[in-house]
């Protein structure tokens, strides 16, 4: 695989549940190296267009060609805004890696959808779709889902861009962008 390949990273904004909206940003980089474009967009908080938002910008971007894989932080924007990855990727014919630091706790997830939300089963599935597997760093595991890729792409794809830590730069730097535009400074991990 080329060191330099494209990928869009995919993060939201720091919010509040009193927001109506998180702004999300997405970049494309070439492989963990170089920034290319800047893409935003925004979600409603606990809405249901994630997906649609997603596949906009992925769609809408100049760059689209030479995208290899989107890479989001986690299955969710704007708090339970869920992804449906595979929806994603049959929509845009394009790999979909999400990733998080920490293992998901199912048991508190499902919890705060059945208290929340009249559609909470909905979400549930879709928030249960595909395999969640372990990726070992040189620092902590990370936790990955994909769709339209096999684990061992996604793997190299996550090894090939990501510079320090765990969290691939594109990821980082959405997350980075997101947080200051928001706050006024960036801060925090992705």
């Amino acid at each position: 695989m080329k060191k330099q390949i494209r990928l869009l990273g995919i993060d939201d904004s720091p919010f509040t549940f009193t927001d109506k909206y998180a702004t999300v940003i997405g970049v494309v980089m070439r492989g963990g190296e170089y920034l290319e474009c800047v893409l935003s967009s925004q979600v409603s908080i606990d809405g249901n267009e994630a997906t649609a938002v997603c596949k906009e910008m992925i769609q809408n971007t100049k760059h689209r060609q030479q995208l290899k894989a989107a890479m989001l932080d986690g299955v969710a924007l704007g708090g339970f805004n869920i992804v449906d990855i595979q929806e994603l990727y049959e929509s845009t014919n394009l790999p979909i890696i999400t990733i998080t630091r920490d293992p998901p706790d199912f048991e508190k997830i499902k919890h705060a959808l059945q208290n929340n939300f009249y559609d909470w089963k909905k979400r549930w599935m879709v928030l249960k779709k595909g395999d969640l597997f372990t990726v070992k760093t040189s620092h902590n595991p990370i936790y990955v889902k994909c769709a339209g890729i096999g684990r061992e792409e996604a793997e190299e794809i996550i090894n090939l861009s990501t510079i320090r830590g765990v969290i691939p730069e594109p990821i980082r730097v959405a997350h980075v962008i997101a947080s200051g535009v928001t706050r006024g400074e960036s801060y925090g991990k992705a």
